[in-house]
């Protein structure tokens, strides 16, 4: 593989018109394809082989027409201090906003809170509930707009008035942290290559890699189904890979011309040894995002499958596009040493050359080498006692309790809860299907008073059937929160009671509504997560066992891998669920980690760990196979390549922590989790333990049985047979013929 990369590096050098005009044209046919693509809708979101889901599947049979998956909202009164909602004046104010409201063209139907009972004890709050047609993610802006305008219109009345329910559910929009992420990464760059271009080449190769991605998913957003999520998170893992993958072979270039190399030949080396390393780790992010499919939710399948998409252009541009561009930038990409203009006086040929210092990259792995028991042990105690409060992890999906005190969702929230208890915002839809039962009538009662003996049910709505009488809907109301363990096992609870019901008669009792769903994605998601863990790790185990013939170095890789994503999930729970430091991070309202943190922790931060793991080993690897011994290996592997894995990973943790300050506390949320577990798994797992347990292991690192060397394909990712072609073990002259 090293000697096609290398071809690869000279020819894409030589023939840079050619690469940078195909780079131009897809972007630009990407662009052109987005533009003139119909505008698409917010996906659909559908949880397949949930209970939730075959209940919405069954009312929109049995119940045809009443949009049972639609958007609802739900607009809540408050009357003035020491009036009342049934006063002449505030009813008539309500009854104007509910008529207005019933003039949605998307509207199904609309409550009078009179006539629905909708009015608290004490009489001072009420609200009217709205249905759609559509979800709350395909409503129109008219509608949301309509729907904003007439609780506007009871305000001046003199009427507090708040809107809960999803109609008014957005995707939050975070450009301003992809602005400051890139902004941060330019000035690492800068720093790192001490030179304007060098630093723009990844900044820019990325760019244009996530411009095609991202340009291509908005063309086939409306064949696909795809919603503005999937461009989010192929932008954010794009445009972190992007980065890298260039700063690696951009470092590897300086490095090569740094060893007296001619330009071509050393874009091609850089190529040939750092674009292997670039295949490899692009490998294992396209494993750990498409891997998301086996969860078989179909946004998060179609949300994996085009990331991996992106990261896949990402490769290919840094092995084509970077090289093209380095040809030219010519003498303006500096020898790795040489300061620039930005950062210092370029160094004169004739000036004579002082002895060079030992970089911290090299000073750190010595110490390392010196005292690996006291590192290593002093890092897994870190990060356990950091993973500690993942003990007490607890999963839901936020609600608009979690939303901050400022959105109306969040107080239309507190006022339902203030009038009618805490459970009136998690309401339990259940659907009795006793189509094949003797007498449906019975069965619906049974069920209601089934439910009545339940623990925290607060009320039971009597049956409400369908015209042919078959089937059933029960509304409960518990008497706990939405988010709660307590309204959780109401709903096991009524499934439990479901079970023996079906026994009896025959009828299958479902229950659905938004709580459930919530429960039912959060109990998929954890069940996939080990299955997930396996295939994703097991594959990069064996991916990193063809890459580093070792079994132990993939082991090893894994396992810290772990170790990180535990702590950072520890770090999530302390400050979400326990709040610790929120007021620091704007976290308003502690409570459930969200359900998919967990396995999306797991996908993202597997590729970029094993990004880490790739580029600083492959090095190390490298210095091993061409003589060196393991411990001086190490050395040779930091000197290199620790200064470019630092400032990736300071990228790449500039990039995730602008999404700390949405407002929206689930973005805030993956921000933080995957800005503090690249922390842990770049500076304590890859900078710190790894090179402690290799320097332990020693050369049995680097063991391989026999029978499984000659099994494996030689990949050649540290270039060997670039050293033989080349005739020398100093690697000065050029290949011939290539």
């Amino acid at each position: 593989m090293a000697t096609f990369l290398y071809k690869l590096g000279r020819l894409s050098f030589r023939r840079r018109h050619f690469v940078a005009l195909i780079w131009v044209a897809l972007l630009t046919l990407a662009g052109v394809g987005a533009a003139s693509a119909p505008t698409a809708g917010n996906s659909s979101f559908s949880i397949p082989g949930t209970e939730a889901q075959k209940a919405f599947d069954l009312l929109e049979q049995r119940f045809p027409g009443t949009s049972a998956d639609g958007a609802t909202a739900r607009v809540v009164f408050k009357a003035p201090s020491g009036e009342k909602m049934t006063d002449p004046g505030n009813k008539a104010t309500v009854q104007d906003t509910v008529q207005e409201l019933s003039d949605g063209s998307e509207v199904v139907r609309v409550t009078d809170p009179y006539q629905a009972k909708a009015v608290s004890k004490d009489g001072t709050i009420a609200y009217a509930q709205v249905s759609y047609k559509v979800s709350g993610m395909e409503l129109d802006d008219a509608a949301k707009d309509a729907l904003k305008d007439s609780a506007q219109d009871a305000r001046k009345a003199g009427l507090t008035v708040e809107i809960g329910g999803d109609a008014l559910q957005a995707v939050p929009h975070t450009g301003s942290s992809e602005i400051i992420g890139i902004a941060v990464a330019a000035v690492v760059l800068v720093i790192t290559f001490g030179s304007l271009v060098a630093a723009g080449l990844p900044l820019l190769t990325a760019l244009i890699g996530v411009g095609i991605g991202v340009s291509a998913i908005t063309g086939l957003a409306s064949a696909l189904d795809l919603g503005t999520t999937t461009s989010t998170l192929a932008m954010m893992i794009g445009l972190a890979v992007g980065i890298d993958y260039a700063l690696f072979i951009v470092s590897r270039y300086r490095a090569e011309l740094a060893e007296g190399r001619e330009r071509e030949e050393a874009a091609g080396r850089a190529v040939g040894t750092a674009g292997s390393a670039v295949v490899f780790a692009g490998l294992t992010v396209v494993i750990a995002l498409v891997g998301l499919s086996v969860v078989n939710i179909p946004m998060l399948t179609k949300m994996g499958i085009a990331a991996a998409g992106t990261v896949a252009i990402a490769v290919l541009i840094a092995l084509t596009m970077v090289p093209a561009l380095l040809g030219y930038a010519g003498r303006k990409v500096k020898p790795m040493g040489e300061k620039g203009k930005l950062l210092g006086r370029a160094k004169k040929q004739d000036q004579p050359a002082e002895p060079a210092k030992p970089n911290l990259g090299t000073r750190w792995a010595s110490f390392v080498i010196r005292r690996p028991v006291a590192v290593l042990l002093l890092g897994v105690i870190g990060l356990g006692a950091a993973a500690v409060p993942a003990a007490s992890l607890e999963l839901g999906l936020p609600d608009d309790g979690s939303q901050p005190t400022s959105t109306t969702q969040r107080r239309a929230y507190d006022l339902l809860s203030e009038g009618f208890g805490p459970g009136f915002n998690g309401p339990l839809l259940v659907v009795v299907d006793a189509k094949g039962s003797d007498d449906p009538k019975a069965v619906f009662t049974e069920t209601g008073d089934a439910i009545k003996g339940l623990k925290d049910v607060v009320t039971v709505t009597p049956a409400q059937p369908n015209k042919a009488g078959d089937t059933a809907t029960i509304t409960v109301i518990p008497g706990s929160k939405p988010s709660s363990v307590t309204t959780e096992n109401l709903v096991h609870g009524i499934r439990d009671a479901g079970a023996g019901i079906k026994a009896d008669t025959g009828a299958n009792v479902l229950v659905t509504g938004s709580t459930a769903m919530n429960i039912d994605v959060s109990q998929k998601l954890n069940d996939a997560l080990v299955p997930y863990l396996v295939l994703v790790v097991g594959l990069a185990f064996l991916l990193l066992i063809v890459v580093f013939r070792s079994i132990l170095v993939p082991l090893k890789a894994a396992l810290g891998f772990l170790l990180s994503v535990m702590a950072a999930l520890g770090a999530v729970v302390a400050v979400f669920q326990w709040g610790w430091l929120a007021g620091l991070m704007g976290v308003e309202q502690t409570g459930p980690v969200m359900s998919m943190m967990p396995i999306f922790m797991v996908g993202v931060v597997f590729g970029l760990a094993m990004d880490y793991e790739v580029f600083l080993v492959t090095r190390m690897r490298e210095a091993y196979v061409h003589g060196e011994k393991p411990a001086q290996a190490i050395v040779t592997g930091f000197r290199h390549g620790a200064r470019v894995v630092t400032a990736a990973a300071v990228i790449m943790m500039a990039v995730f922590a602008g999404f700390i300050g949405s407002s929206e506390s689930m973005v805030k949320m993956i921000g933080f989790g995957l800005a503090i577990a690249v922390f842990f798994d770049a500076f304590i797992v890859r900078m710190a333990i790894v090179p402690a347990v290799l320097a332990l292991l020693g050369r049995k690192a680097w063991w391989l049985p026999k029978w499984l060397d000659r099994a494996l394909p030689d990949v050649d990712v540290e270039g060997e047979g670039l050293r033989a072609a080349s005739g020398d073990d100093d690697g000065d002259r050029q290949l011939v013929g290539a």
